[in-house]
């Protein structure tokens, strides 16, 4: 039996075991719910999220999983209604502020996740991840200055990180500094040799040179 199904099944009875003796606590329900959503049992956790609230509406991290549960299907408008719930009841995490945040990103409403990337920042500061979403809500919305020092605090967490150097060459060449877009984009490669979006940003700098050459 594959190792992964045997985990979620060992998990599976543990929480059965737990819900049983403790059937008035809604905590046993959302945990087997996120459980069930790991495993894309999606209409068996909406069950268990249902039952959770049914003994406690005000449960935060039934919310939160539930927020997880539309996410997983792409379902972004409704993901974004649980998370905002969830923080509105005292969910105070950096999870569920970039949870949030990427539910609107992907609707294509930057102006609104900003704010929501800012205070996952906040809340955790050290987490490469939520800092390179911040600095690219930062380049969507235009504010450039902010998202360059913010995805340069990426790299100083992690130099490897080829996304982040990709997106300064993009707002290098944004700003026509086609030495600095080449130099960001040929180091996205030479740590993500897959990087295609790198290889096509070397390919329009070095046919940009060639214009001002000609």
């Amino acid at each position: 039996m594959n190792h992964s199904i045997e985990k979620y099944e060992e998990a599976f009875k543990k929480l059965e075991e737990i819900i049983e003796e403790n059937p008035a606590d809604p905590i046993g329900y959302v945990n087997m719910a996120n459980l069930l959503t790991q495993m894309r049992e999606y209409d068996k956790a909406m069950h268990f999220f249902d039952r959770a609230l049914v003994l406690d509406n005000q449960v935060a991290t039934a919310y939160y999983g539930l927020g997880n549960l539309f996410y997983e299907q792409t379902m972004y408008e409704q993901a974004q209604k649980y998370f905002l719930k969830a923080i509105q009841l005292g969910l105070e995490e950096s999870d569920a502020y970039f949870m949030l945040g990427m539910s609107f990103q992907n609707q294509g409403h930057h102006k609104f996740a900003l704010p929501y990337f800012l205070r996952a920042t906040e809340l955790n500061s050290s987490d490469e991840q939520l800092l390179f979403q911040y600095g690219l809500s930062l380049a969507q919305v235009g504010n450039l200055d902010m998202a360059k020092s913010t995805l340069q605090e990426v790299l100083n967490m992690s130099k490897e990180h080829s996304d982040a150097r990709y997106n300064l060459g993009v707002i290098a060449l944004f700003e026509d500094n086609l030495q600095e877009a080449l130099h960001f984009f040929e180091t996205a490669l030479e740590y993500q040799s897959d990087h295609v979006l790198a290889a096509n940003g070397i390919k329009r700098v070095q046919d940009k040179l060639q214009q001002n050459q000609g």
